[in-house]
Parts: C-alpha cells; structure tokens; sequence
C-alpha cells in the first residue's frame, strides 16, 4: 500500500520552480516527486545533523 500523502500549497520562486522542473525532467520524475525527494534527502540530512 502506498504512503498517504496530502496536498498542500506553497509559493515558490520562479528561478527555484525552473531549476526543479529541469532537474525533475532530468531523473525522468514530475515535480511534485521530485520536491517530496529533496525534501525527505534534506530531512534525512539534518536527522543526522542532530545525531553528530
């Protein structure tokens, strides 16, 4: 069973939206898999921030 997700809004500059387009067509992802991926990469990131 998939994850549950849920929508949301957010106001992005238009530099940043073209940049994760790009990048997003690049790995062959939409946007909205792509934005969720750099996100849970980020978090995962900071979680071992904190653990160091």
């Amino acid at each position: 069973m998939k994850p549950l997700k849920t929508k949301v809004s957010i106001t992005l500059d238009t530099e940043v939206i073209e940049e994760i387009k790009e990048l997003a067509e690049q790995d062959d992802r939409s946007f909205s898999q792509y934005v969720n991926l750099v996100l849970k990469d980020y978090l995962k990131k900071q979680d071992k921030k904190e653990d160091a």
